[in-house]
């Protein structure tokens, strides 16, 4: 089986996870969410998961080999063969790793581009009562995704990967872009 992967990116508040939900209802792919899987891996309450929960607490990057097995544990058990990734590669040394280790590169990158300040207004509105919306942390948050996210982004556009889209519309206008760049052809039947 041929494995498609598409990796998306936006920065926090651009509307990203209600895209992706979008794009795995209307299209069939299955979402991974780095974040969730480490998040299930320190709940198993195993070795590894121990190890994953000491180092967050340390406030230490969980090593990129440690999150790509995870990813493709989650691939192969799966068994669709088209994958939607979030959240990972974070950074460029995460993105060396996945591409030598699962010898795959993405079919494209979905880039949800949103000025800073409509982020930031949607962040500090949608009241879901997460610690991490306050103002200083969420620019802290753009500061970290735009130093270790964009240098991915960049090497993936440099080969013409990189799919831009105008996130600071209306979500159902975001999503007739997604629809244009993913196509009826990959409709789920």
């Amino acid at each position: 089986m041929v494995i498609k992967y598409v990796i998306s990116y936006g920065g926090p508040g651009s509307g990203k996870g209600t895209q992706c939900a979008n794009i795995v209802q209307h299209f069939g792919y299955t979402h991974l969410s780095a974040g969730d899987l480490l998040r299930a891996e320190i709940k198993s309450g195993s070795e590894n998961g121990t190890m994953i929960q000491n180092m967050i607490k340390e406030g230490k990057i969980v090593p990129s080999e440690v999150t790509i097995k995870l990813l493709q544990r989650a691939m192969q058990e799966d068994g669709n063969d088209k994958f939607l990734i979030d959240g990972f590669p974070r950074n460029e040394e995460n993105r060396a790793a996945f591409e030598k280790v699962t010898g795959m590169e993405p079919a494209f990158v979905l880039f949800f581009d949103c000025p800073e300040e409509e982020m930031e207004k949607r962040l500090l509105s949608r009241n879901q009562g997460r610690e991490d919306d306050n103002i200083e942390t969420i620019r802290k948050r753009f500061k970290v995704f735009l130093e270790s996210s964009l240098p991915v982004i960049n090497h993936y556009d440099a080969k013409g990967k990189v799919r831009k889209i105008d996130a600071a519309r209306p979500i159902e206008e975001v999503f007739e872009s997604v629809k244009a760049i993913f196509g009826p052809k990959n409709e789920k039947s």
